[in-house]
């Protein structure tokens, strides 16, 4: 069983690099590849879109892409497909890194009352993909090649060792099957398809001290807590323990002692002194939570400067010297077309207002490429799961909104332009992380450069087609901010941001609170985006993404003893199973919502024991063991790798 070889971390020039297999120059995208790759991406962009709008977070396709295009291709070709496994897993990063930016915005639009067609959602991700895309392909061989071993791209890495792991077959596929499994029936059982049972716990308080304590046992939020780990789900929890036990409480005493008449500012029919939680927390702990957003936002945009200039100063220069081998006519057809669509679909989402579609269109394209070479460059430092896409979005949009109030373009309809303006920008930004990500696994796997652009354009486009498609069917639960079914804390924050300041409708004391919060939270250490999004969502989102966070910790600990290769065996094995429950959960929570909204099924509310809090329990209780137990019984570690070394590829 070998591996890849030490100099696919760095030690060499790019240049000098023998890959793990030698495919740059051969097609592997045949019929059954292709066919394949399109289910894949929109199985993740179907799901990325369901579980990010849900719980504002994502979860990579690159590994989970890899292991079930492995998986599936051996049952139709079992000999010589290691360069297909790559296209595979490019196209599911295409299809999952488009969606992870268009529902920061797109569904913002919805939010502030406006209405988007499938088409205007469509033309402006399509332009997006194929402007990123393209203006990568003209630096792609500075970022990956010459700065090879300086960028490490940690995600790029990953995905080649996975691949290469399935060269010899492995486990992983089965417990993408089993988490598949426990997601789909864990999420049929409750409201989000056949509504038997209660999988939420909730305590709420209204006397003296104003609290609430809730937790939805959803298994696709449980995964993504122990993909992202303690840290991330830790301070999470924590901004949601500090909105809901300490500001909510503090705002709820102060306004029992208001005057009689005065009113909650944004629903005149409520008295202050008499407000419950739920008012507090929507009108006003929610906007020091955007406040909190913004600030980080920014604080990000600001300390990305010197990041931007470097990466603008080290890319031209670079490419300069560059070799031209993994440039082809695709790379500028897209561009020019990314540029000519973004001016045409312009002047449509602009109202026929000349002045607003070219101002509109240059300034977004001058940002999008901008953030596109940042994106580009970060992704190799840190990841696409721990891209700033958020930061990068907020400083965009601000300088967007700046400009539309200063050109007096304020109505409903300006913003819903705005808002547009905003998707292209986020989808360039999105779709250039997980470009560059593809095309690192193909330059050390081996794969041919000019194929996998082709086909991530491919991806992105038809993922485009999908989460577009999928943010119409749920328009009316997207755009019910009474009681919303999806907590969409990205795609608040924007509707909030452009509104308020074209409309001059914020509660300014509570966002500059929040703002305030920020700042302070960033002079301790604390990173701010991470905190405030707990702060903003649901406790009963983070609480139960901390729960898988610790199901993560007690698997470590009870493998602690096994010794290091079964320990390491099962938590690769968790991830594969969290995948899996992400990806069941996901799916089957869609299609339920897809029957409930066409009228075939007819969901009924648990009654009796099924809808109290012990149901919720038990339910929670029988989620871990399902998590815990499968990775448990795992006794073997697998058989050591043999390194293979440039002189032996050769």
């Amino acid at each position: 069983m070998k591996k890849l070889s030490k100099t696919a971390y760095g030690g060499i020039p790019g240049k000098d690099y023998v890959p793990y297999e030698d495919g740059r120059n051969k097609t592997a995208a045949n019929p059954i590849v292709l066919t394949i790759g399109i289910i894949l991406t929109i199985l993740f962009a179907a799901s990325t879109a369901y579980s990010g709008m849900k719980s504002g977070l994502t979860v990579a396709a690159g590994i989970p892409g890899a292991i079930l295009g492995s998986g599936i291709l051996s049952i139709f070709i079992r000999k010589n497909n290691f360069l297909m496994k790559n296209v595979l897993q490019s196209m599911a990063t295409g299809g999952e890194s488009l969606a992870s930016g268009i529902i920061f915005v797109l569904p913002a639009i919805l939010l502030i009352g406006g209405r988007v067609n499938f088409w205007q959602g469509i033309a402006v991700g399509i332009a997006g993909v194929l402007l990123s895309v393209g203006f990568l392909s003209f630096v792609q061989d500075y970022l990956l090649v010459e700065e090879h071993g300086k960028l490490m791209y940690p995600e790029s890495m990953a995905i080649s060792e996975t691949l290469v792991a399935s060269d010899a077959g492995g486990n992983s596929l089965k417990y993408m099957g089993i988490g598949f499994g426990i997601g789909g029936v864990f999420t049929a059982l409750t409201t989000a398809v056949f509504g038997l049972v209660n999988n939420v716990i909730s305590y709420t308080n209204e006397t003296f001290y104003k609290w609430k304590f809730e937790m939805e046992v959803n298994p696709m939020l449980a995964a993504i807590g122990f993909i992202v780990g303690t840290e991330i789900a830790v301070l999470m929890f924590a901004g949601s323990i500090m909105a809901n036990f300490g500001v909510a409480p503090l705002i709820g005493y102060f306004s029992e002692m208001a005057q009689h008449g005065s009113v909650v500012w944004n629903a005149t029919d409520i008295h202050l002194n008499a407000a419950e939680f739920a008012t507090i927390s929507g009108s006003y702990v929610k906007y020091i939570g955007a406040g909190m957003m913004i600030s980080g936002g920014l604080i990000g945009a600001v300390r990305l400067i010197p990041t931007i200039v470097t990466s603008i100063k080290q890319t031209l220069e670079g490419r300069k010297n560059a070799e031209p081998g993994q440039r082809d006519s695709a790379g500028l057809i897209s561009l020019v077309l990314g540029v000519i669509f973004a001016f045409m679909i312009s002047f449509f989402i602009s109202g026929g207002n000349i002045a607003m579609a070219l101002i509109g269109a240059l300034l977004s394209i001058i940002l999008s490429m901008l953030f596109i070479i940042v994106s580009g460059r970060l992704t190799g430092t840190i990841g696409t799961s721990n891209l700033p896409v958020s930061g990068m979005t907020i400083a965009s949009l601000v300088i967007l909104t700046l400009v539309f109030l200063i050109m007096g373009w304020t109505s409903g309809a300006d913003n819903k332009s705005l808002l547009l303006f905003a998707t292209f920008i986020v989808v360039t930004i999105s779709v250039a992380g997980g470009y560059t990500q593809a095309q690192k696994v193909t330059f050390i796997t081996g794969g041919n450069p000019r194929e996998i652009r082709k086909i991530f354009i491919v991806a992105g486009i038809t993922g485009v087609v999908v989460v577009t498609g999928i943010i119409m069917l749920l328009k009316d639960q997207l755009a019910n901010t009474a009681n919303p079914e999806f907590a969409m804390p990205q795609a608040n924050l924007m509707a909030t941001l452009t509104k308020g300041i074209l409309a001059g409708q914020l509660p300014w004391n509570m966002i500059i609170v929040g703002i305030v919060f920020g700042i302070v939270l960033y002079m301790v250490g604390v990173p701010v985006m991470t905190f405030a999004i707990g702060f903003y969502l649901p406790i009963s989102t983070s609480s139960i993404i901390l729960v898988g966070a610790l199901v993560q910790v007690l698997v470590k600990t009870l493998s602690n003893k096994k010794g290091q290769a079964i320990r390491e065996e099962r938590m690769s094995s968790g991830v594969s199973l969290s995948s899996g429950l992400v990806a069941g959960a996901s799916i089957i929570g869609l299609v339920g919502i897809i029957l409930q909204v066409s009228g075939v099924l007819k969901v009924g509310m648990p009654a009796g024991f099924l809808a109290s809090n012990a149901m919720a329990w038990i339910m929670l209780v029988v989620l871990i063991i399902a998590m815990v137990w499968p990775l448990m019984v795992i006794k073997k570690a697998p058989a050591p790798e043999v390194e293979v070394t440039s002189d032996e590829q050769n």
